[in-house]
């Protein structure tokens, strides 16, 4: 059976990390969780450590989102990786238990699922729905990609295939998706489920102008790995996000 570890990465996130901490603690499938802290100081390890977990606390430089998942991921003693951001939490239970049972066959490299928004101060509301859907080689030529809080990889398919590309931005999480799923062709598995309640509020879409700074990126991402997109790629990819706001589970 695959062992699990889970990144967080987390900067001053007292007020909203209760919630990730304890749906990693309760899942009926134990993994290890790390926060990956970048020396906070609003007391967030001081309120991880009052929830009385085992989660492990690493204190890293505050450089940034993913140098803090790429420090995880070499702390990591799991075979199996999932990231969940400090204000994202589990949508159930049972969550890591089926991410598990996919990853029995040897042959798989990464699953994913269904990702719910919900309201960042009411986090009982849904306001968006993302349905991955099954991959198909084509599909990020459309402007297609898997949520990626609930995208879990196999820690081999990172040392071979390499960790997030911290001169990317928050584009990061897209090139390695698409460096995985399309360059390499690794095998993933689409879990038909909920996987993961993201609170709304993403850098990516802060602004108009952090807007198209991610498209740019999203376009980089396909030129460093020597493949080029359609001139509608990176266009559609927030354009497909729109049906979001009326689909639901």
């Amino acid at each position: 059976m695959a062992e699990l570890s889970i990144i967080s990465p987390s900067l001053n996130s007292a007020d909203i990390i209760t919630d990730c901490i304890r749906s990693v603690a309760e899942q009926e499938h134990v993994a290890e969780h790390l926060v990956i802290d970048g020396h906070s100081s609003d007391g967030t390890t001081d309120v991880i450590r009052n929830l009385g977990t085992d989660t492990r606390v690493i204190q890293e430089p505050p450089e940034g989102i993913y140098p803090a998942v790429n420090a995880g991921i070499l702390a990591a003693r799991g075979d199996v990786i999932g990231i969940l951001h400090a204000d994202d939490f589990y949508a159930s239970t049972a969550v890591l238990d089926q991410v598990t049972t996919v990853f029995e066959d040897p042959t798989v490299d990464a699953c994913y699922g269904d990702l719910c928004y919900v309201e960042n101060t009411n986090p009982s509301r849904i306001v968006r729905y993302w349905r991955a859907g099954h991959y198909q080689p084509g599909r990020f030529l459309n402007g297609w990609m898997p949520p990626h809080p609930t995208f879990f990889v196999r820690r081999k398919i990172y040392q071979q295939y390499g960790l997030y590309r911290t001169d990317l931005g928050t584009s990061a999480d897209y090139e390695l998706m698409v460096r995985f799923l399309v360059k390499h062709e690794i095998k993933t598995v689409y879990i038909p489920q909920v996987l993961v309640h993201m609170r709304t509020g993403g850098l990516s879409n802060a602004s108009w102008r952090a807007r198209i700074e991610a498209n740019r990126m999203d376009r980089r991402a396909w030129q460093v790995n020597g493949l080029n997109p359609y001139p509608w790629t990176t266009l559609a990819k927030p354009l497909r996000k729109v049906g979001q706001w009326w689909s639901r589970p």
